[in-house]
């Protein structure tokens, strides 16, 4: 029987200097933080509330986006900002577990957002997002899965936000927090109490595997149908009987590989070895197998420890 998650959030360690943490953003304040956005700005817009976002890595380490990022051509690279931040640099040295986004996110006084599920972010997916407070007040608060915390600056903090929840800052100053996401891995468990190893052990948790260099570019080179909500990360039921295909191809870029489908849509490729691939800038929810002289390709998703399979035929793309 699978171990449950034990709650919606957990305190980790260890603990920060909040005083010393404040006063490094304080100097990073000066500079301009843009409005949140989410990874598909076409479906969500800017939020019109006080909600500001420094980045400190993103995609391309371009330091001017204030969404996660996600599926897409580049992966994750520090920003100019955590040049000037090191303690922060620190911390996040701290964390057993390759990094994706980290962003500073400043919620001004009177603003909330709505109630909302951040999409595959959790360990289920792969993908753990931790919270370090900088700045608070007595009626900034978030509420998770039901519960509200009142998270003290210094801590250290996971939060599990693929459940519902919202933020709300109801006091007279601004609230900021360190907001790190990191793909999961085994030593990820360090951090978190005693009460949670069984879940690490035996819950629903996607644990990621390490990069494998590719030796032989030119033998993953395929042409092949996939499943139209493939090149979707939000969607499930992938391989749902009727579902709408389109074409992909994999081709040679001065980075390495990429994916591309006759709708236009873009993943560099990592290698996780045996001719598996993941997409750039996200977890292992999401495969696709081309080993050398393959005549298909297997397509996966996963949820925890659950794996859909699909194979499809495959093709030379170099001929």
């Amino acid at each position: 029987m699978s171990a449950p998650m034990p709650a919606a959030a957990a305190q980790l360690r260890p603990a920060f200097d909040g005083v010393r943490l404040a006063a490094e953003v304080a100097e990073l304040r000066a500079s301009t933080w843009k409005r949140q956005q989410s990874y598909d700005v076409d479906a969500l817009p800017p939020t019109t509330e006080d909600w500001r976002c420094l980045a400190l890595r993103s995609p391309g380490g371009d330091g001017t986006r204030t969404d996660p990022g996600g599926p897409g051509t580049e992966e994750f690279a520090d920003t100019e900002w955590l040049d000037r931040a090191p303690l922060i640099r620190e911390i996040l040295r701290s964390v057993p577990a390759p990094l994706r986004a980290v962003r500073l996110m400043a919620l001004g006084p009177g603003a909330r957002s709505i109630d909302h599920f951040d999409t595959k972010y959790g360990p289920a997916w792969g993908v753990a997002r931790l919270h370090v407070p900088v700045t608070t007040n007595p009626d900034a608060v978030l509420v998770l899965g039901g519960v509200t915390y009142r998270w003290q600056p210094g801590s250290f903090w996971f939060g599990d936000f693929s459940r519902e929840h919202r933020v709300e800052n109801n006091g007279e100053t601004t609230r900021i927090h360190l907001v790190i996401d990191c793909l999961v891995v085994p030593g990820l468990a360090t951090l978190f109490p005693a009460g949670w190893q069984s879940y690490f052990t035996d819950g629903e948790v996607l644990y990621g595997r390490p990069t494998v260099p590719v030796q032989r570019l030119d033998d993953h080179l395929y042409r092949f149908p996939v499943p139209k909500a493939f090149a979707d990360w939000e969607q499930d039921d992938v391989f749902a009987p009727g579902t709408p295909t389109e074409t992909a191809v994999v081709i040679r870029t001065p980075g390495g590989l990429e994916l591309q489908t006759s709708e236009g849509a873009r993943f560099a490729l990592v290698h996780l070895g045996d001719g598996e691939f993941r997409f750039a800038g996200w977890s292992e929810e999401r495969t696709v197998r081309l080993p050398a002289g393959a005549t298909e390709a297997t397509l996966r998703t996963r949820r925890g420890r659950t794996i859909d399979e699909y194979r499809v035929p495959a093709e030379r793309a170099d001929r």
